[in-house]
């Protein structure tokens, strides 16, 4: 049997984040884009007036993603910044089943590349 989900989208922002691990990163953010996607407990239904309690606020994802993150934080690996954001989902919304975090590293793009990661965390 199937079951519903609904998924929240947050795409595409860009946050500088101080992150890397060559000497000439270390110092300075970086600029990273950044969109996160959290799969939510589906409610039974949704009425044209259904409270925001059966959902989650789309700006709480954005500010997992963006204020949420320590500024004078440095983080090694983006890997880490994505898991810090998935932690911060997790704790903040038991219903928040699952959270993928998408990053690339804008500063090594040439010619409209995307390289980065995408880490996935599942509820345990």
């Amino acid at each position: 049997m199937m079951q519903d989900s609904l998924q929240l989208r947050v795409l595409d922002l860009e946050v500088p984040v101080l992150t890397g691990i060559y000497s000439e990163e270390t110092h300075l953010p970086q600029p990273l884009r950044i969109s996160v996607i959290v799969d939510l407990e589906c409610h039974p239904r949704y009425d044209p007036d259904t409270l925001l309690s059966a959902s989650k606020n789309y700006m709480d994802l954005k500010h997992a993603a963006m204020a949420a993150l320590p500024v004078d934080q440095h983080f090694t690996l983006v890997e880490a910044v994505a898991d810090h954001i998935c932690e911060t989902l997790m704790v903040q919304d038991r219903r928040v089943q699952r959270v993928q975090v998408d990053i690339v590293k804008l500063a090594i793009a040439e010619k409209d590349e995307s390289i980065g990661i995408s880490l996935v965390r599942h509820r345990r």
